[in-house]
């Protein structure tokens, strides 16, 4: 397609989009209620709602206080320089709140692309691939904050107050839970309420005796699940086994791309609190372009205006060690060595288990790490010849094969199209097809869409036509939350003296996501500040006592 073909039909995008945002939607479908929908009445609208009022919250009032806590710590006499591994959500946000805090984070990514496991890239036509499907809860105060700070927040695109799964069995058939605008957890039970088709009363009844000591004793409840799968737990509280059925395996595979029977229930009941505590905890949005663009890349310029630094393609060879155990240095791929007064590590947790000093190891705070392995995962992009009926919202596909999916063609303002469709799908669990051929899972996806889209997409692809599409797999994807993972966690602060961790693995209460790792960067920026914005003493100066010791 020639440049001015393709900047014509970026203008038809933008001119539908700017349509649809002025209330002249692509088709209107009337009034959605909670229940069963059919595929007929589903059409495409392209709509936004505004921003939720979550800054009354008390987490978000919270994770506020944290940050302005770190930007006001005593400065330091001299800023420090904190080298960084990984630019990530964990390593840009230690980084923001490192600079709020007056020292000089360096940033070092291996890659040549930001957002470590929100990377996304572009193909041979200018179409966005990404490595997961991210959407942003109302549930996730640092994120929030973090948006408010950047002045970014017009760059989520928030809609309707619902979640809505495919009806097992029922092919091209949808049941919404509608949260009217009540406090929590009022709407968060009227949803329930007004939804018959999946669970019945004496079900929900059951559900919700099951669910009252996580409402009652909190998060001294929650932590205590840890040791049972959620299958465990449900056997343990009496809840019917449809309960699983139902809601709880398309729980699983969205929050962690595993089954019930592996998961641990401290996973869901975190999600669960949070979703009937906060107003608009189960709220969604989505970006309004690709991660490392609209989200990673306003961290960057934060941290460089700020005189920080982010240095692309600087992977890490090695962790060099002094004789008392503390960081001497990171020496990179390319041969260089980089010195500072602080190091933290903000890479996956596989990866850090790499690059774990022998000596380090012998400690259990470092040596249990090993209970933490990465989940593997498949995120999916296929672009059709044509547009599908669909919602503007995130779909739990309750397929085997399939977790949740969206047409990011409708939902978000980058990818918006009024003629095509680029359904966007995670693909979990993927331990057994992480390593099959890209053909093979492309062909299972087709059959599991021909389930969601009995009208339009046939297996055979005798309906809708695949123009292109994009596999990503990511073999150790966020830490698997088996049972009796939480003890494992590792605090920001470490045993040695230089050195601090950051990674949605690291302990916090968000567990592995967005959220989870944006917090653990705060959380070790207020503890760089702590122990060392008033130190006498700069982190080189020689230990008194080793750091293994």
């Amino acid at each position: 397609m020639s440049s001015a073909g393709v900047s014509a039909t970026v203008c038809r995008r933008q001119e539908g989009f700017k349509a649809a945002m002025r209330g002249q939607a692509v088709a209107q479908h009337p009034q959605a209620r909670s229940g069963p929908t059919s595929r007929s009445s589903l059409r495409v609208v392209a709509r936004d709602f505004p921003k939720p009022d979550f800054e009354k919250e008390k987490t978000f009032q919270e994770m506020a206080a944290i940050s302005a806590a770190v930007k006001a710590a005593p400065r330091p006499k001299e800023p420090l320089t904190v080298v960084i591994a990984g630019a990530g959500l964990a390593g840009l946000s230690t980084a923001k709140y490192l600079v709020d805090a007056g020292h000089k984070p360096i940033v070092l990514e291996a890659r040549d692309v930001l957002g470590g496991k929100v990377a996304a890239w572009k193909d041979e036509d200018g179409d966005w691939y990404e490595t997961g499907l991210h959407i942003f809860f109302g549930a996730y105060p640092n994120l929030m904050n973090l948006f408010k700070e950047l002045n970014i927040e017009d760059r989520l695109q928030w809609k309707q107050h619902s979640m809505i799964f495919a009806v097992r069995d029922s092919p091209g058939e949808f049941s919404r839970f509608d949260f009217p605008d009540l406090p929590a957890p009022l709407n968060g039970i009227v949803a329930i309420l007004r939804n018959n088709q999946m669970l019945s009363w004496p079900e929900k009844i059951q559900f919700a005796l099951g669910l009252l000591p996580a409402i009652v004793y909190g998060q001294p409840y929650v932590e205590a699940q840890d040791d049972k799968t959620v299958t465990e737990w449900m056997v343990k509280q009496g809840v019917p086994a449809r309960v699983n059925d139902e809601v709880f395996i398309a729980m699983a595979k969205a929050l962690n791309f595993i089954d019930p029977d592996e998961l641990s229930m401290i996973c869901v009941l975190i999600a669960l609190n949070r979703f009937l505590q906060e107003r608009h905890g189960s709220k969604m949005a989505f970006l309004d372009g690709c991660p490392p663009e609209r989200l990673c890349q306003p961290m960057v310029d934060y941290v460089t205006a700020r005189g920080g630094e982010v240095r692309m393609k600087a992977g890490i060879k090695n962790i060099e060690l002094n004789e008392d155990g503390s960081v001497k240095q990171y020496n990179l791929l390319s041969g260089e060595s980089i010195t500072a007064d602080l190091y933290v590590s903000a890479v996956p947790v596989d990866i850090f288990k790499k690059l774990l000093p022998a000596p380090w190891y012998q400690q259990q705070f470092f040596s249990k790490l090993d209970k933490l392995v990465g989940v593997p995962v498949i995120n999916i992009h296929i672009w059709f010849d044509r547009k599908l009926t669909t919602v503007d919202h995130l779909l739990f596909s309750r397929s085997p094969l399939l977790s949740v999916y969206a047409d990011m063609s409708t939902t978000c303002r980058e990818y918006f199209d009024t003629e095509r469709s680029m359904l966007e799908l995670v693909f979990a669990p993927a331990e057994k097809w992480i390593g099959r051929p890209d053909e093979e899972i492309i062909a299972a996806t087709m059959k599991e869409l021909e389930n969601l889209f009995p009208t339009e997409i046939a297996a055979d692809g005798s309906k809708a036509q695949i123009r292109k599409y994009k596999v990503v797999k990511t073999p150790l994807s966020v830490y698997k939350t088996v049972p009796d993972c939480e003890p494992c966690r590792p605090t920001q602060r470490t045993p040695i003296r230089n050195f601090y961790l950051a990674g949605d693995y690291t302990k916090q209460r968000y567990l592995a996501s967005m959220e989870g790792a944006t917090f653990s960067g705060k959380l070790c920026a207020q503890a760089i500040a702590e122990d060392w914005n008033t130190s006498a003493v700069k982190p080189s100066q020689p230990a008194k006592e080793k750091a293994l010791a």
